[in-house]
């Protein structure tokens, strides 16, 4: 295999654009910038996404907000579940047989979450009591 044919394939290339070179080169006088006005004159640029005075499309949509990648625990009112309040020991496990959610971490809620504190044997299950 030889690496000396580094060459671009015939007809993918092109000259390049010699502008303001005479009339003969078809690209003279005002050099492929058409007649007057402000895109003709040196120095111009523009604003991306400007529309000619027009609201921009990126300020006429509405936002779109952001996605927190730390995850919320689940609430679950004690008090609506009093199958929580029975259980000897309080698990993962124990709580997804009786509240059908898929959580990562839980918090127990409600006026007699503060009594099932010493019944949580996992540290993703918090209670709202101190």
């Amino acid at each position: 295999m030889a690496l000396n044919n580094l060459k671009p394939a015939c007809g993918s290339t092109h000259k390049e654009k010699r502008v303001g070179r005479g009339q003969g080169s078809g690209h003279g006088k005002t050099a492929a910038r058409g007649q007057k006005g402000q895109k003709s004159r040196t120095g111009y640029s523009q604003k991306r996404g400007f529309e000619g005075g027009q609201t921009p499309l990126q300020r006429r949509l509405p936002k779109v907000g952001f996605k927190s990648r730390v995850e919320k625990p689940q609430a679950i009112n004690v008090d609506k579940f009093a199958a929580i309040l029975e259980l000897e020991e309080i698990t993962m496990e124990t709580l997804a047989n009786i509240v059908k959610i898929k959580a990562k971490a839980i918090k127990l809620i409600g006026s007699k979450a503060k009594e099932l504190k010493d019944k949580i044997k996992d540290a993703n299950i918090t209670t709202s009591g101190k």
